[in-house]
């Protein structure tokens, strides 16, 4: 009786033991240090330290070994590490982190958005309208994508694709605001700009026609000498 006893014992202990042992995997691998930093740095984000973030997203991506590999958070990182240097005006290291992000996530509509967002803000309009291109062409419902896209196009000098691009966001969301005021400053752009090819036609039309009104104006008239000379000249 007594062994049989002993025997139930440690056949409860082991379950125990085998209970035990995965709760306190996931407890180790919740302590992983990537995913703490990462943590630290999208604070940091939330109160606009930023200088802070892009430390933290470093030491991230540096101790990357267990849960932040696993999931959405290494995308993540690069992409709002990207922002937070845009936001720092670090635009070209910005650059460099977000093509590395793309190299692993280049189905991302949030990573080539914010590829766009940095091309943006260093002045290439139609770069940035390429990559704000590639985020609409994979998720065509991104209402975001498509306003960004009209905004870097407006800027570009584009404005017909960029009214495009706004009215495909109010198809999408009527009434969206950002939408309708890009509409608007895009329409605006197009009515008062002039194809470059008819402004060089118009100049040349008006440059004739001051040649001929300065030849028929300012010309002097032939004198009867010059006249009878030319006439004698035509005869031999």
């Amino acid at each position: 009786m007594k062994f049989r006893y002993i025997l139930t014992t440690l056949a409860f202990l082991t379950l125990v033991i085998c209970a035990i042992q995965p709760v306190m995997a996931d407890l180790d691998s919740s302590n992983d240090n990537a995913t703490s930093y990462y943590n630290i740095a999208e604070a940091a984000i939330n109160i606009g330290q930023y200088e802070k973030a892009v430390q933290y997203f470093d030491m991230a991506l540096a101790d990357n070994t267990t849960l932040i590999s696993k999931g959405d958070a290494l995308m993540y990182v690069y992409k709002d590490k990207a922002g937070a240097l845009t936001d720092l005006g670090r635009y070209n290291e910005a650059l460099t982190t977000v093509n590395a992000g793309l190299v692993q996530f280049k189905n991302s509509t949030g990573m080539w958005n914010n590829k766009g967002y940095v091309l943006y803000k260093m002045g290439r309009y139609n770069e940035a309208a390429d990559a704000y291109t590639q985020a609409v062409t994979i998720d065509p419902s991104y209402v975001k994508g498509w306003i960004n896209k009209g905004n870097a196009l407006t800027q570009a000098g584009r404005f017909q694709e960029a009214a495009d691009a706004f009215n495909t966001a109010l198809t999408l969301d009527p009434g969206n605001q950002d939408a309708t005021t890009g509409l608007a400053a895009a329409q605006k752009g197009a009515a008062s700009s002039m194809p470059v090819t008819t402004i060089i036609l118009l100049i040349i039309v008006i440059a004739a026609a001051g040649a001929a009104l300065w030849y028929v104006k300012f010309r002097k008239p032939e004198t009867k000498e010059q006249s009878e000379k030319k006439s004698k000249e035509n005869k031999k």
